[in-house]
């Protein structure tokens, strides 16, 4: 019998993906699985199911069609059998590139890794702060792609990769394009300094930042801290928009703030059109670099972050190492590599789990607890070790406090209340 309720059903059907990448002499076959089960949570975060990866071994990309022309074929026949309603590269693309990847696979959206990012923020940006820096980001993305990729950005195509910008017809002329882009850009400059006058306001307050990869638990550690209801979601870039909340330690009060989460290859445009949410963290006076312990990866994405802080000048702030996760993370078999300088504690998992205390013990007296002058273990889901992480920040924030209120009156920890 058929359902008609099946019949009636207004449900908007699940988008299909298939991802490509490419392994090269500076990216091993490992490292590419790794990015493309990266590739994968960012188009699950969009709502698409991923149902096939491709990958291939070159020396490099392929500068007319990212990948060999074998493989090409191969996906090509992929698709043939399958339905599929886009195919997402893990790097950026170049304009020649998508032509003739778009010219191989006529209908099917071809989209990059910069472009799946663009519309995760677009989906996130709830402020007109960021939904301009947002727009701004993808249109300085799109304009030297103007291809097939760009005359499909239409009510009526829809879906990953066409939210946003690419909604009216008049927005692919170049000349209009180019004014959209001015445009934005001065509407920004007058937010921007907006903000920059209500940062100036805070200045008589420390400032401390949170920052780390993506999905690292940041907005979980900004409840704990700040007692506070923060939007914390399993998912990539749950939080884009800048949050601030006053905190108080003892009688010591500073302002903390979440900020958006890093990623890998990140677009150069969104960093550029996300600068002033980013002056957040630059003007900071202490920053909490929030790191996922239980990620296999956690020593690349502190790279990938402190590169990040790098580009835009805030290398050098005092910071607490924060690795978090610690309830997720598992030991190696041999705890004698925890001693040893080039080893990672990655591995096979033991069996038996210890207790949070004697985990926390092992890992300060491995090399990842010098990875930095302040490092603190701690799991914010299960409120684990958070005590010492606050009295980290009352030590730190007390003696920048201080160098602004000389005549404070004297902090104790005594009275606080560390009731967690």
């Amino acid at each position: 019998m058929i359902d008609k309720s099946k019949l009636n059903s207004t449900a908007k059907r699940q988008e299909t993906a298939v991802l490509v990448a490419v392994s090269t002499q500076r990216q091993t076959a490992e490292k590419t699985q790794e990015y493309l089960d990266e590739l994968a949570f960012l188009a699950t975060t969009l709502g698409v199911k991923t149902i096939q990866t491709f990958s291939q071994n070159l020396d490099r990309t392929d500068i007319r069609t990212y990948v060999g022309k074998g493989k090409l074929e191969e996906i090509k026949t992929f698709i043939i059998d399958n339905p599929v309603d886009m195919i997402i590269f893990d790097d950026d693309l170049t304009p020649s590139q998508v032509r003739n990847l778009e010219g191989a696979f006529e209908e099917i959206k071809v989209l990059d890794r910069g472009l799946l990012i663009l519309d995760i923020f677009a989906m996130r940006a709830q402020t007109a702060q960021s939904k301009v820096q947002v727009e701004l980001a993808q249109y300085q993305y799109m304009y030297p792609r103007l291809t097939r990729m760009w005359t499909h950005l239409s009510s009526q195509k829809g879906g990953v990769g066409m939210r946003g910008p690419g909604e009216k017809e008049l927005e692919t002329d170049r000349r209009i394009i180019k004014d959209r882009i001015t445009f934005l850009k001065e509407k920004l400059d007058k937010i921007d300094r907006q903000s920059a006058t209500r940062r100036k306001e805070r200045n008589r307050l420390v400032r401390v930042a949170l920052v780390g990869y993506t999905n690292v638990g940041k907005s979980t550690l900004m409840r704990r801290l700040a007692k506070a209801d923060v939007f914390a979601e399993n998912k990539l870039f749950a939080t884009v928009d800048s949050t601030v909340r006053k905190v108080t330690l003892e009688n010591i009060p500073f302002l903390l703030t979440d900020t958006v989460g890093f990623i890998r290859k990140l677009p150069t445009t969104l960093i550029e059109s996300f600068k002033s949410t980013l002056d957040e963290v630059r003007e900071a006076d202490m920053l909490l670099h929030v790191v996922d312990i239980s990620h296999a990866s956690f020593e690349e994405h502190i790279e990938v972050v402190n590169s990040t802080l790098a580009e835009i000048g805030a290398a050098d702030k005092p910071t607490i190492l924060v690795f978090n996760k610690i309830d997720l993370y598992q030991q190696t078999e041999e705890e004698d590599h925890w001693h040893e300088e080039e080893a990672s504690p990655a591995g096979e998992p033991l069996v038996e789990q210890v207790p949070a205390e004697t985990l926390i013990e092992r890992l300060k007296k491995s090399y990842i607890a010098r990875k930095a002058d302040h490092v603190v273990f701690i799991s914010a889901e299960q409120k684990e070790n958070l005590n010492e992480l606050r009295t980290l920040i009352f030590k730190l924030v007390k003696e920048k406090h201080f160098t602004i209120y000389p005549n404070w009156e004297n902090a104790s920890l005594s009275d606080f209340d560390w009731e967690e």
